[in-house]
């Protein structure tokens, strides 16, 4: 079954039971769920200059994401809730994150024949707000009524959120010639810390978490969700990509043949296009926006409830 399908599947069944859903028979209720860890799997996709769909114009935005370069993403976490609308999230997640020139059709960054993957491994803290359905009236557990039959209710939360964070990236290119993954930092492809070239740039960036989660609490156990996050980062390096090309003689009296060969394995395609402009300035490389990447992920959560006598409710479970 396609992601796609799945995910629509999961929202449909979710729906339907919000429909049905009646909340907490206590505006406290939800402090019995106050505590949470979370599993979240899902996928990763990259935003920057290398692969994107087959138009120009639409890189470093959504519309850009190129569905065949999603890669893995999971993420263990904890939420705390100052009040049933307001909490507070903090969360490990890695990911891969993958770009690709060979798989888009425009033809200057098909002609550019540049690709990366990077293991992301992030810590990030995000504010949530949620709309929730916590102040509707109704019995939330198992509550037996007079005529012996079982009626489950659940609750059902539209979580907003924004945070920062802090990542670790590592790029690698594969090599056109041996089919091994170099290690790009080491390579400077284009110039880091030479003459007229830029600085080396830093493996360790920020990041500006943001986006929206669906969260359906099941029982006072467990719940389920999906969440879009959307990552700003400060860092135009994930891909290695940046500026313009650099001299390759002096590439290679500094750093060698290899370094050559990953700083510019175009196709031909287009003459003249990694070469010197004419005022002796490199050929523009990749543009000086700054990255950024998203994630799609389904999460499981499991609630620990709080030590008898520290709540004081008077709604059962």
């Amino acid at each position: 079954m396609k992601t796609k399908n799945i995910i629509f599947l999961f929202l449909s069944i979710l729906f339907a039971n919000l429909a049905h859903s009646q909340g907490f028979a206590r505006p406290n209720a939800w402090k019995k769920l106050r505590k949470e860890v979370t599993l979240q799997i899902g996928g990763s996709g990259f935003l920057g200059d290398l692969g994107g769909r087959n138009r120009t114009g639409t890189d470093f935005s959504p519309a850009d994401l190129e569905i065949a370069l999603t890669r893995p993403a999971v993420s263990a976490g904890f939420r705390y809730k100052f009040n049933k609308n307001i909490n507070v999230h903090s969360s490990l997640n890695y990911l891969l994150l993958a770009g690709d020139d060979k798989l888009t059709t425009d033809k200057y960054r098909n002609n550019r024949n540049l690709n990366f993957k990077s293991n992301v491994f992030e810590l990030a803290s995000r504010l949530e707000f949620g709309i929730s359905s916590f102040k509707r009236t109704g019995v939330y557990r198992l509550k037996r009524s007079s005529l012996g039959k079982i009626n489950r209710r659940k609750a059902f939360e539209v979580i907003g959120f924004v945070g920062v964070g802090v990542f670790y990236f590592n790029p690698k290119g594969k090599n056109p010639t041996s089919g091994k993954w170099e290690n790009l930092y080491n390579l400077h492809t284009e110039g880091q810390g030479l003459p007229n070239g830029p600085s080396q740039y830093k493996r360790v960036s920020v990041s500006i978490p943001m986006g929206v989660s669906l969260h359906y609490i099941i029982d006072k156990d467990w719940s389920i969700g999906l969440e879009f996050c959307y990552r700003k980062t400060f860092t135009d390096y994930i891909d290695d990509v940046s500026t313009n090309y650099y001299d390759k003689t002096a590439l290679f009296n500094s750093y060698g043949a290899t370094s050559v060969l990953m700083a510019d394995p175009s196709k031909g395609d287009i003459p003249g296009a990694s070469s010197p402009n004419g005022d002796g300035s490199g050929a523009q490389r990749g543009d000086k926006n700054k990255d950024s990447f998203a994630t799609v992920q389904i999460t499981v959560g499991k609630f620990f409830a709080p030590k008898r006598g520290r709540t004081k409710l008077r709604s059962k479970f």
